[in-house]
């Protein structure tokens, strides 16, 4: 076949009229003859209209007297809109624009030590629109405390609860709640200290004032009111003027006595940026985007610093005097790296200070920039010191559900933090005085989103404790012990708790239903209160996919979600979900759900699909995410060839009728796959893929292959345009021209690679209006009809006929 690049023009292939005219006129009977007949442009349209639009994340308001959720029911109003649940109300009513402009705060918990409530637990201030606010839960009263031009954030409440704190403009502020006066507690400044007047040192400055008495009686007057002033300064208490140069300020904090200032400066110049064209544009004329920069450029942290306003001195925290600060990764030791070669490259970041509720404990996080060590350190703001009370170090990388969480217990003494120091992400506490470290809960499950109750006896968290595929919501004592499950429905349950910390409101979902929300109380049975599947969309009897494991050849058991064909083809597709660090074997709703569509319609046509949990998916804890660091296409891609093996073995299926897609990642194993393991596949398409990792961000690449200067081997065995010659079996490559995060430049240069080459057997399909995550339901609909088409001319069974059929179709 000669090499093709197909233009897909993002344009309405059907109007939203005839989209809905050939669902309703689609009547044939599918392949089983037994179910109504799904179709690419019934699956791919608006999926609002069709499936029905799920509600948003669902939260109390800090009275718990309102639920609030973002919903648009059924794709009935032009876009998402705020609904609210009043207490003893039975359904969700769309909130008024008035309602809207007078939300309370938000309920996210009491943020013990924070000083977001006051002693009473009453009052809570807040930051809405770039001004302050102060919320009286008793009341059901809000008074508004700034109105300016100026953006005003971080507002919290004095330990006394008569003022407010609050940064704006890099500076901190405190707002006496009685008379409005405000106090400026910072005066951090761009640019450089100015100049002192060095000619006073100069001979010609001491002739003159040798010279002339008016000269000398000038500069005597001069200097007396210099003096003057800095004695009115003084007592009128004004903070120390800091020049932080051309650094930003990040992370500014002040302790509950408001005696340390703490904060950190930042490299101001950005690293370069890649640009993206927008052709299709309202103007007509061609637009430049601005994009991410790539692996190995980013900015880096300047310095962290303590200011004691008590003693008027600004000092800066040597953060390398943590121990292990200096240690090179294991793979550079490996290589024989020099320490002081690498000791300048290792730059540490900084975190916030988090300071104890009575102020006497600040506590920072530290990250290597290579992050593979993560320290939990006491600062002591009198020195500068630093005291590790945790250090977790991992040759591949830190990372894990959790990793940054930490705040105090209502002692002012104990600190609880997540950790994958046992290979699960784990709740710890440390005592700061002592450095004791207790481990809160253990085992094969991780803890998501822990909070404690507003007495500070009991946590809730959500947990996958019993199966990685179910996501609960436990109670357990503040010091561990008993955990006790509030959730009971099958699935995903995402809980917003009441201030009463008895009321829940789940979104739960489950493999073959969308989001809804619930209402329930301990004991009682979860009710729905939204309903939001079309009755069109309910027609077709979804399948619930059954969770298997596939033996891999390493020894280990990989998670994947099978959908049985009814009247196999011979014929195999397996999906490769984006990510990589993200779970799509499950029993809740996958992110992906037209590909879960899709699933449906390949098994209605005979084909076994297989959705696979590869090696670096998130669910597993630490060795399944780390198993592709320095060779993504390794581990990961065995896990499909397995795969592969597992369809011929259990199912007949030959290898040359195993077919592979998926998006993003996905994409970029769809060509691993073809390219190093052809053997095991007979086709396959790759949408919105990365086909050099040299070309992708910072943040996520250099965890995983750290950097093209310091490791390219792992780059060059990771990248998939390093081994394009392999290519053997029909392939489709898609991608967005305006994608801003996997950049259209690197399929573009696939192409060019594969085009020099000589290869044939492959086409492409630009789509020009579509970013990283499509939108248009036209350029959804052109992807999955290539998808479709390649799947059956490379897999099905009209390309691989039984062998006694002589080459007819006798399926």
């Amino acid at each position: 076949m000669i090499a093709r690049i197909l233009l897909a023009i993002s344009c309405a292939m059907l109007s939203t009229n005839a989209l809905a005219q050939s669902i309703t006129q689609s009547t044939a009977s599918s392949p089983t003859g037994s179910t109504p007949s799904l179709s690419i442009p019934m699956i791919m349209q608006d999926q609002d209209t069709w499936v029905g639009a799920s509600p948003g994340q669902p939260f109390w308001t800090v009275d718990g007297e309102d639920l609030f959720v973002m919903w648009n029911p059924m794709g009935s109003l032009p876009a998402d809109s705020l609904f609210v649940l009043h207490r003893g109300q039975q359904e969700f009513a769309q909130a008024s624009p008035e309602r809207r402009r007078t939300l309370p705060p938000r309920f996210s918990g009491w943020h013990h030590g924070e000083h977001r409530y006051d002693a009473t637990w009453n009052r809570i201030v807040y930051a809405d629109g770039g001004d302050l606010y102060l919320y009286d839960r008793a009341a059901t009263t809000t008074h508004r405390l700034t109105q300016t031009r100026s953006v005003e954030s971080e507002p919290r409440l004095t330990p006394d609860g008569l003022a407010i704190r609050f940064a704006e403009n890099d500076n901190l502020y405190r707002l006496t709640l009685a008379t409005g006066a405000q106090t400026q507690l910072t005066d951090l400044r761009p640019g450089s200290e100015p100049p002192k007047n060095a000619s006073e040192d100069d001979f010609l400055t001491e002739q003159q004032q040798a010279l002339f008495a008016y000269i000398r009686e000038d500069a005597a007057e001069r200097e007396a009111r210099e003096a003057a002033r800095r004695r009115e300064e003084a007592a009128r208490r004004y903070p120390p003027v800091f020049y932080t140069g051309n650094q930003s300020v990040r992370d500014l904090q002040i302790d509950p006595t408001e005696r340390f200032v703490t904060f950190s400066l930042w490299e101001s110049d950005a690293p370069p940026r890649t640009s993206v064209m927008n052709f299709v544009t309202e103007s007509g004329h061609a637009e430049e985007l601005s994009a991410r920069s790539k692996v190995g450029e980013t900015t880096l942290p300047g310095a962290f610093y303590v200011q004691d306003l008590t003693r008027d001195t600004t000092y800066r925290v040597d953060l390398h005097q943590l121990p292990g600060a200096y240690d090179l990764p294991a793979y550079r030791r490996a290589e024989g790296a020099a320490l002081d070669s690498a000791a300048a490259k290792r730059s540490l970041y900084p975190s916030w200070a988090t300071w104890s509720g009575d102020g006497r404990y600040a506590v920072m996080e530290i990250r290597a920039s290579d992050n593979k060590d993560r320290w939990i350190a006491r600062l002591h703001p009198e020195t500068g010191m630093l005291s590790v009370l945790d250090r977790q170090t991992d040759d591949a990388w830190i990372a894990g559900p959790g990793i940054q969480t930490h705040g105090w217990l209502t002692d002012n003494r104990h600190l609880f933090f997540q950790s994958e120091r046992t290979g699960y992400s784990h709740l710890y506490t440390v005592d700061v005085e002592t450095g004791t470290i207790e481990a809160l809960t253990a085992g094969t499950f991780e803890v998501f989103n822990p909070m404690l109750s507003r007495d500070g006896t009991t946590w809730f968290f959500t947990s996958s404790e019993g199966t990685p595929f179910e996501r609960h919501f436990y109670t357990m004592p503040a010091g561990g012990g008993t955990r006790t499950r509030l959730t009971t429905i099958p699935g995903n349950n995402e809980v917003a708790l009441a201030p009463d910390e008895r009321t829940l409101a789940i979104r739960h979902s489950y493999s073959n239903k969308p989001p809804e929300i619930y209402l329930t109380t301990p004991g009682a049975d979860a009710r729905p209160i939204t309903r939001s599947t079309t009755e069109a969309w309910k027609v077709y009897p979804w399948r619930d996919p059954e969770i298997i494991h596939i033996d891999a050849s390493d020894g280990a058991r990989v998670p994947a979600r099978i959908y049985r064909p009814e009247q196999p083809n011979g014929g195999a597709v397996l999906f490769v979900h984006g990510a990589g660090y993200l779970q799509n074997v499950h029993r809740w709703w996958s992110s992906y759900q037209r590909e879960y569509m899709f699933h449906n319609l390949l098994a209605d046509h005979g084909y076994l699909v297989l959705d696979v949990d590869y090696r670096g998916s998130a669910g597993y804890g630490r060795n399944w995410r780390t198993a592709i660091y320095r060779h993504m296409g390794g581990r990961d891609l065995q896990d499909f060839v397995d795969a592969s093996r597992y369809a011929q073995s259990a199912h007949g299926i030959d290898p040359e009728r195993v077919f592979i897609y998926g998006g993003s990642y996905g994409g970029f194993i769809t060509l691993m796959a073809l390219f190093t393991e052809p053997e095991h596949f007979g086709g396959g398409a790759a949408l919105r893929s990365v086909t050099d990792w040299a070309h992708y961000n910072h943040p996520y690449t250099a965890n995983i292959l750290n950097t093209p200067a310091t490791d390219s081997l792992a780059y060059a065995r990771s990248s998939p345009i390093y081994f394009a010659e392999g290519l053997a079996d029909p392939l489709l490559i898609a991608h967005g021209m305006v994608d801003t995060n996997v950049h259209f430049q690197d399929v573009v240069r696939l192409a060019q690679r594969l085009i020099e080459l000589g290869k044939t057997g492959w086409e492409m399909a630009v789509y020009p209006v579509e970013n990283h995550g499509f939108t248009e339901p036209a350029s959804w609909t052109d992807e999955y009809r290539r998808i479709l088409e390649l799947i059956e001319e490379s897999v099905g069974p009209q390309a691989h006929p039984p062998a006694h059929s002589n080459g007819s179709n006798d399926n």
